[in-house]
């Protein structure tokens, strides 16, 4: 949740020891302790309110589907590359040309706009 490994938290914790003071330390957690329960109520009570007024639509909503994740680039590039190449479908009546390549002969094109 905040990202904080064990001695990052034991050193909070000694901060806070020496801060509060060993007395006013329990004091202290059970406030917070207060303060998170009320946190996590008022999140649930707005979850519900929002259900409420969203309607029974709100339940068949597909969340995974809006789930930023889903858009990490390497992700779609790793999926582009290992998902099968479709095949072109040709004619058997047309024949297949060949790509048109550089004549070496003709000047190249040259476009002064995108320059």
């Amino acid at each position: 949740m905040f990202d904080i490994n064990g001695w990052e938290l034991l050193l909070l914790g000694v901060l806070a020891v020496i801060v509060l003071g060993p007395e006013r330390l329990p004091e202290y957690a059970a406030k917070f302790g207060r303060f998170v329960r009320q946190a996590r109520a008022m999140a649930d009570r707005a979850k519900e309110q929002l259900k409420d007024e969203m309607g029974p639509e709100f339940s068949d909503i597909d969340w995974r589907a809006y789930d930023p994740r889903q858009y990490d680039p390497r992700k779609i590039v790793r999926d582009a590359l290992n998902s099968p190449a479709e095949e072109a479908e040709v004619e058997p009546d047309k024949p297949v040309s060949a790509p048109r390549g550089h004549d070496p002969s003709k000047p190249t094109p040259w476009d002064a706009d995108a320059t």
